[in-house]
């Protein structure tokens, strides 16, 4: 009973985040939060755009969010499959398993160090 009230809290928040996004523009908006190291350092962060990319994506512009951060289009399915293997931990354990293997965890970590030195290179 406990986990499907926080379930069902979470989707709800969920959908509430979603319309909020897919209503209001964050490069028009102070209601969203800029980011701290770009603010401090000029320089972009491996999520710098990800709430513009997240609202282009809401509105069905995808090449606008691919400008607004391309990481964040390789991420979201890779996120989305590591949480369905999460939900499935006991049931197919070998999935979970080999999706935290140790070297593709350290892939993913070089492949976002090196979008954020990339991006900020070359001002993507």
């Amino acid at each position: 009973m406990r986990r499907s009230l926080i379930i069902t809290v979470v989707v709800f928040l969920l959908l509430v985040l979603g319309f909020v996004y897919f209503a209001v523009d964050p490069a028009s908006s102070d209601v969203f939060p800029r980011c701290t190291f770009l603010t401090l350092t000029g320089y972009k962060c491996p999520g710098c755009g990800s709430q513009r990319a997240i609202h282009a994506l809401l509105n069905g512009d995808v090449a606008g969010a691919f400008r607004y951060n391309a990481m964040l289009l390789v991420a979201i399915p890779w996120i989305a499959l590591c949480l369905f293997a999460e939900s499935r931990r006991t049931r197919d354990p070998r999935l979970y398993a080999r999706l935290n293997a140790p070297l593709l965890i350290w892939l993913f970590l070089v492949m976002v160090l090196l979008w954020w030195l990339l991006r900020n290179i070359f001002n993507w």
